[in-house]
């Protein structure tokens, strides 16, 4: 016999979409600064390789 999880008060529902909304937040935001860095690394003609550097 399994137990039933007890119904999702107001404020536990409130905290989960919260959650829910930050994790996206937190992605698209990843994304961003991952693209970011590319079109600079791009602007700058990064990466320069190693040999460049000698």
């Amino acid at each position: 016999m399994q137990h039933a999880q007890p119904p999702m008060t107001k404020y536990e529902q409130f905290l989960q979409q919260a959650n829910e909304q930050m994790l996206a937040f937190e992605r698209r935001e990843s994304e961003f600064r991952k693209k970011e860095r590319a079109e600079r690394a791009a602007e700058l003609h990064l990466p320069i390789s190693r040999n460049e550097l000698h």
